[in-house]
């Protein structure tokens, strides 16, 4: 390739790493880095998907029988 071709898209490249942090700082995804990485390790349950009237959770009981 011709260098008329990689330094135009080099550099457009870089401008648009640039425009993209920019945009991340000013939509505030650097706002609470650590809090992330420590949500992520905590032992807490998911939370439950509510469950319809007609939908019946499995028993200890029903889990015997089969």
């Amino acid at each position: 390739m011709s260098w008329a071709i990689l330094i135009p898209l080099s550099i457009a490249m870089g401008s648009l790493g640039v425009v993209a942090f920019v945009w991340a700082l000013r939509n505030d995804q650097f706002e609470d880095p650590e809090g992330n990485a420590h949500r992520v390790l905590l032992n807490e349950n998911p939370p439950q998907m509510k469950q319809h009237s007609h939908d019946h959770p499995a028993t200890d009981a029903d889990n015997k029988n089969t």
